[in-house]
Parts: structure tokens; sequence; C-alpha cells
């Protein structure tokens, strides 16, 4: 009988967020894959786990994953860890996950810290619908893609970066969304000096002008607002004449009362007045 795939979340600074559930698979389990053991000893040692780890990582974790899948099957119980969160989020774990389903090994998972679950609830922006992008591609071409996508998000997006590219970063989003979207700044997170910085892309460019950009980062930017989509959609309709408008949608099948009723509703006026400037 194959054994199980936990995937643990650790701390993302604060080791009192440790889950009792955490500590005891992580005693129970026969080896823990850490991101980095050198880390996970800490942590480890803290807690006063003495199960054996091996380095599971970016650089080997297609490698490794068919070591640690050989190991599952012969009936051994398996712990991911990483840096710090939750395995699979920005960090190894996924691929290994995607191989036990191919393999028919039980995977589940120990919830608990999240830097992006963590920094979008205390941020101040919207909750309900949020989009998550991690680290932006470094490909350029990659990078310009996800950055045209952006333009029309609707929901929050949240973004991780490092210190030293904060600055860069900032600037590619501002000529991209603009100076005046709303934006926090989470670093430090669960940890003591935590920090929030609640302001609008321009500002926060302006802020970083006095002083030097210092531990990882969550990015927390409002979405689009949907009047500015609106807007910015009757503004497309209104290059059209009222007559090409109307040809777009008896060209899709609507018969004249419903290409009306649609013209109207994108130019945000009354059905009547696409009637009297068709007769016009």
């Amino acid at each position: 009988m194959s054994g199980t795939l936990y995937l643990v979340a650790t701390p993302i600074g604060n080791l009192e967020d440790m889950t009792f559930r955490a500590v005891r698979i992580l005693k129970e389990a026969d080896l823990i894959a850490a991101e980095d053991t050198r880390n996970s000893i800490k942590l480890l040692n803290h807690f006063e786990i003495d199960t054996p780890m091996t380095s599971y990582h970016e650089f080997n974790k297609v490698e490794k994953a068919h070591t640690l899948i050989a190991k599952l099957k012969e009936g051994q119980n398996i712990a991911v860890v990483t840096d710090a969160g939750t395995p699979g989020i920005s960090d190894p774990g996924e691929e290994l996950v995607a191989m036990c389903y191919e393999e028919g090994i039980e995977v589940t998972s120990v919830p608990g810290p999240a830097a992006c679950i963590t920094a979008v609830t205390m941020s101040g922006q919207a909750c309900r619908r949020f989009a998550f992008e991690a680290f932006l591609p470094k490909d350029k071409k990659e990078r310009r893609r996800i950055l045209e996508e952006l333009k029309t998000e609707t929901r929050t997006i949240i973004i991780y970066e490092a210190p030293h590219h904060l600055i860069a970063t900032l600037k590619e989003l501002t000529e991209t969304l603009g100076e005046d979207r709303g934006i926090t700044l989470c670093r430090e997170l669960t940890k003591k000096h935590e920090e929030k910085e609640k302001t609008t892309l321009g500002g926060a460019l302006k802020s970083y002008e006095t002083k030097e950009p210092r531990g990882e980062y969550v990015l927390v930017l409002a979405g689009k607002s949907k009047a500015e989509v609106i807007e910015e959609a009757r503004a497309a309709f209104e290059e059209m004449t009222i007559q090409e408008h109307m040809d777009m949608y008896l060209n899709q099948g609507m018969d004249k009362k419903e290409a009306m009723k649609a013209v109207a509703k994108d130019r945000g006026v009354s059905k009547r007045d696409i009637y009297n400037a068709l007769l016009d």
C-alpha cells in the first residue's frame, strides 16, 4: 500500500503560526522533503522534530520527484515543506502533486500560512475576487504579455517581489496601470516589524525615493474599476457610427430590435435615442 504525500504549511515569519497538526505530521512522517534543509532544520529543532530530511527544490524538483514517488510507493509517508508558507504556491510542490495523481498516490494538505492570503486580507483592497500572479516572469516578452493582461484585470492582483527588484517593478506597473492605481505594499508579514503601506503606484514610487526596499514584498493592487471598463468600452463604441454599430450586431444574427437594444446599452443611451439617430 502506498504512503501519503503531505503538503505542510510552515510559518512565513512568526513561529507561533505553526499548527499542532503540522508539528504532529512532521514528527510522524518517514521523510521530510525540504526546499532548503539548512533553513528547515531551524524549524525542526525549535519543535523538537527529528524526522530525516532530504532536499527538494526548484533545481531538482523533477528528478527528485521520481525518487520521492518510489519511496511513496514503498509505503513511506512524505511531508513536503518550503522555506516559508504553503508548498506549491510559488514554491516547489506542484509537479510532485501532479505525479502523485498520475500514480494513484494519496495527497493531502496540512493548511496554514500563505503570504498571498495574509497580505490580501489585511491590504484594505477588495478581497472577494483576486488574481494571484506570484513573481512576474523574468523573460521580457512574457513579462510584457502578463503586464498587458493586467491592464484589463478587474480583480485584485497579488504580486510577489524581491527588494532589489521592487522599484523597477513599481515603475513597470505604473507605466502599465497608471500612477493612480491603488496598491498596498506588505513586507515582514507576521513579524515584529510588519509593515503595510496603502497608497497608489505613484505614491509608492515617491515613497521609495527616500528609503531602501528591505525584505520580501507582497504587492496587492486594486483591479481596474468596472466603471472605468464600461467607460472605455463606450468610448470605443463611440468611434463607430451608430449604423456601423448596428451592422455589427445584425451580422451576428440579431434582429433589428435586439440590435438596437444592444447598441443602446453599449452607448449608455435609450433605445429611442438609437431609433431617432437611425431615422436621421
